[in-house]
């Protein structure tokens, strides 16, 4: 008896260790990252900085795969993510749509709430600007003046934050928006052919002739450095105080030691000098904000996101 049993405290031991030691070796096979849009944008080039990164620290190759449909819904890179095993061998980069809406949409695969952010680490830079000689300079001054003048809107579509936002600043400022319509793209050339009076637009695309706009207001968390002198919509109108943002997320049974290897590298990433250096070339707000304060961000997105949807259906 007494050897039967230091024989299976032996291989207990054997077990537990060499259950650490293939639990340890994470990652030991590829690596995707999933991001739900076409290749390109500031999520995209920013992933894939994380995903070279990783490939150099662990050694194991690591790709991002992109799978467009992710904006609004139904959000089909989220749902490979959801329904891949929860082992950090899947990882998502997504917009905020995903997990602030992803699982009450009615997607099976996406409800209950499916993901746990690992941190969020890109604001877009969303704006309203019109043009240079417009009656306005403020947005103030355009809630004024759009009160007796029909003022055209024009912007990337209405499921986008962005859109919501700017819709929602016009019901509290107590003005209609005289017309509105999605571009495919939004620059200079919308404002200088009359297709739209106001565009809601990335600061990246009006950069090159910044000095023939106005830029009234940022649809993001802090000011933009390229443009410190315009503020927020949240300065302007504290209830809508939200923003378009990126991050990583995992399915909430991935374990913590395969989360902090993650962590590690994507923190470093996006703070490195080339990654910093698309937001100054493009107006992005590049940082990384951890997984409990990314928690917290979300909780109130959502409530915001409710909010937003609640005056726009009056």
């Amino acid at each position: 008896m007494f050897k039967s049993n230091i024989l299976k405290g032996a291989l207990a031991g054997v077990m537990m260790l060499l259950g650490t030691a293939a639990h340890a070796e994470y990652p030991e096979k590829p690596v995707n990252f999933i991001v739900p849009w076409p290749p390109g944008d500031l999520e995209d080039v920013l992933t894939r900085m994380i995903a070279e990164d990783f490939q150099a620290k662990y050694g194991v190759a690591a790709a991002v795969v992109n799978k467009p449909g992710g904006g609004g819904g139904p959000f089909p890179g989220a749902i490979d993510v959801a329904t891949a095993p929860p082992d950090g061998y899947t990882i998502g980069s997504f917009v905020i749509g995903v997990p602030v809406v992803g699982h009450t949409i009615g997607i099976p695969e996406l409800t209950p709430e499916k993901f746990d952010p690992l941190g969020i680490f890109l604001t877009y830079p969303f704006v309203i600007a019109t043009s240079a000689d417009a009656p306005y300079s403020s947005m103030e001054e355009l809630a004024a003046y759009a009160k007796d003048h029909d003022v055209a809107l024009g912007h990337f579509g209405d499921v986008l934050t962005p859109t919501q936002v700017t819709k929602a600043y016009a019901k509290n400022a107590g003005f209609e928006w005289g017309s509105d319509a999605a571009f495919d793209a939004l620059d200079c050339n919308t404002l200088a052919s009359g297709d739209a009076d106001v565009i809601n637009t990335t600061l990246q695309l009006i950069l090159p002739c910044l000095d023939k706009v106005k830029v009234l207001t940022s649809i993001t968390d802090t000011r933009i450095p390229l443009i410190p002198d315009t503020p927020t919509i949240g300065e302007l109108d504290p209830s809508l105080n939200i923003a378009l943002w990126n991050g990583l997320f995992v399915t909430k049974e991935t374990p913590q030691d395969v989360r902090d290897k993650i962590i590690a590298v994507a923190s470093k990433t996006v703070m490195s000098d080339r990654a910093q250096a698309v937001g100054k070339e493009t107006g992005a707000l590049i940082y990384w904000q951890n997984a409990e304060e990314s928690a917290a961000r979300i909780k109130k997105d959502i409530e915001t996101v409710d909010r937003i949807g609640k005056l726009l259906q009056q």
